[in-house]
């Protein structure tokens, strides 16, 4: 993430710079469509770290959430990282505001929305403009009731474990594909905080041992943007670009309970061919579970969710098979959460002098040892020593 520039959101002055309304229910959604200085229109309970970053990155000017960005259930980021890189974020603005047509001219008065439509100015709506005090105070007081969640999500584990315990327990629900996983090691990059530093950190690794690559969504193109090619993607397809779904790589779409996957319209578009597999839990569980099942000597996962905020920040009831199925798959998964900011390795001085050393010392060797190169140097210390004595000559006749 860009580093954040830190503003004092008291000091908004009533009127706030508006610009073109992207709109989506779906925050990972729209990040595939901002530009710089676009208006996001959101409708995003307990905004998350990741969609945050994801809108701090794309620079937008404004963003306008029809719901509570901060509800107090549980301490989520999404607020502050917003408001501490100087984005304006105008909460509660209610439903009318997910329907303002693609590309809008939005301008933005004490909280009041207004959209600039057949060239005339309507308000559409009115909100709240986000203080970073505020936010502040509200992730205080989330912090501290922080153990409610933590009992709802012990419940939440229990039901899963009652409902699901055939997918822990057993590989025979999981998709039969063509992908080999036996005795290999597997990579598995999660679009998580982080996910593409700690990924470019591990390239020597990939270079030495090749490891399976599997994108999860988005992580996919984290594999494509750094020169490599994933094996396989899994999960819904709504936030991959067409790009890596054109790569090659075998696709497992994640549909959720009742058959519905938000990007299957896509991948039949492009009549690419598929499995489509059903299941309650996350994309980053299937993958696990199938390099697990199938017989992976090691899993490497970069970005997948390994604590409890970043359980409750996807907001979803299957993240307790995410915490289960670490459990399960444990004995052979490492995980590779922030290895980028682990060690960055810098080249020293002495280092620098020895290995210009040990360039003379081989070429010395080469010299001594070569009776060809030996007479090429004095053949050159022979040039040398007759163009300085015709220099001498100028100088002192």
């Amino acid at each position: 993430m860009r580093r954040l520039r830190h503003r004092n959101t008291d000091q908004l002055d009533a009127s706030i710079p508006g610009g073109r309304a992207r709109v989506d229910n779906r925050t990972k959604a729209l990040l595939t469509r901002l530009e710089p200085g676009d208006v996001a229109v959101i409708d995003h309970q307990d905004i998350d770290r990741l969609a945050a970053e994801g809108l701090v990155q794309k620079q937008v000017r404004v963003v306008i959430n029809a719901a509570r960005s901060s509800t107090g259930r549980y301490p989520n980021l999404g607020p502050l990282l917003l408001c501490s890189a100087g984005i304006n974020v105008i909460d509660q603005a209610g439903p009318k505001v997910m329907q303002i047509p693609e590309g809008t001219r939005v301008e933005i008065e004490d909280g009041a929305i207004f959209g600039i439509m057949n060239g005339e100015r309507q308000q559409i709506a009115k909100g709240k403009v986000l203080q970073l005090q505020e936010v502040e105070k509200t992730l205080d007081v989330a912090k501290q009731g922080i153990a409610v969640e933590l009992d709802r999500f012990a419940e939440n584990t229990i039901g899963y474990i009652k409902d699901e315990r055939d997918v822990l327990l057993e590989a025979a629900r999981l998709p039969d594909v063509k992908t080999d996983f036996r005795a290999q090691h597997v990579l598995v990059v999660v679009r998580g905080p982080g996910y593409k530093e700690d990924f470019v950190a591990l390239r020597g690794y990939i270079r030495e041992v090749k490891p399976l690559l599997i994108g999860v969504d988005g992580g996919a193109d984290a594999i494509i943007d750094a020169g490599m090619q994933p094996d396989m993607i899994i999960g819904d397809m709504d936030s991959v670009t067409t790009e890596a779904l054109l790569s090659g790589a075998e696709l497992v779409v994640h549909a959720y309970p009742g058959g519905h996957a938000p990007g299957l319209e896509r991948i039949e578009a492009l009549d690419i061919p598929c499995i489509l597999y059903e299941s309650p839990g996350t994309s980053e569980d299937i993958a696990m579970l199938l390099a697990f099942e199938r017989g992976a000597e090691l899993i490497v996962a970069v970005g997948t969710h390994a604590n409890l905020i970043e359980f409750l920040d996807k907001g979803r009831k299957g993240m307790a098979s995410t915490f289960l199925v670490r459990l399960r798959v444990g004995p052979i998964l490492v995980d590779a959460k922030g290895v980028g900011r682990l060690y960055r390795g810098r080249v020293r001085s002495m280092d620098l002098l020895m290995l210009i050393g040990a360039a003379i010392v081989a070429m010395t060797v080469v010299v001594a040892m070569s009776p060809v190169m030996r007479l090429e140097m004095r053949a050159i210390w022979l040039q040398i020593h007759g163009l300085w004595f015709h220099i001498e000559q100028a100088v002192f006749s």
